[in-house]
């Protein structure tokens, strides 16, 4: 891991996942530019896949979780919104403003993965950067 300051002088991370969450957030960017905020979570779901998919990036549009209660199967369906490349769980939202519950439900669909990292992404905002959070499960 490599910590390097941006030119607004804020400490960014550099890891595995930097690239990868990059291409993420440009293809959201590009999806946001393109529909502006307002619509459904679902065009921006299929839409994102579509750009990532454009980008020649691995996506998964609602992956089934099979969940288990101790010994108990649920059959309930329960999906989340997107995996990328087998690594990234993206979760998408279209409300007012991100809340601390939105970042404990993306942890939860991380640790039932096991995947490291999630992007949190809100497209109902005017600038999608004031919209994007990105997890990482501690090591």
């Amino acid at each position: 891991m490599i910590a390097i300051k941006s030119i607004w002088g804020q400490r960014l991370v550099m890891d595995d996942y930097t690239e990868l969450t990059g291409t993420i957030i440009g293809a959201a960017m590009e999806v946001h530019n393109y529909w502006g905020p307002g619509l459904i979570e679902s065009i921006y779901e299929k839409s994102l896949q579509h750009e990532l998919a454009l980008r020649n990036v691995e996506v998964r549009r609602q992956v089934k979780l099979q969940l288990k209660y101790k010994d108990l199967e649920l059959d309930d369906d329960y999906a989340l919104d997107l995996i990328v490349d087998g690594r990234v769980i993206v979760e998408l939202k279209v409300v007012k403003e991100l809340a601390s519950i939105h970042e404990a439900q993306l942890m939860t669909y991380m640790k039932l993965t096991d995947c490291k990292v999630g992007l949190l992404i809100n497209f109902n905002v005017v600038r999608l950067k004031d919209g994007i959070r990105r997890l990482s499960l501690p090591e």
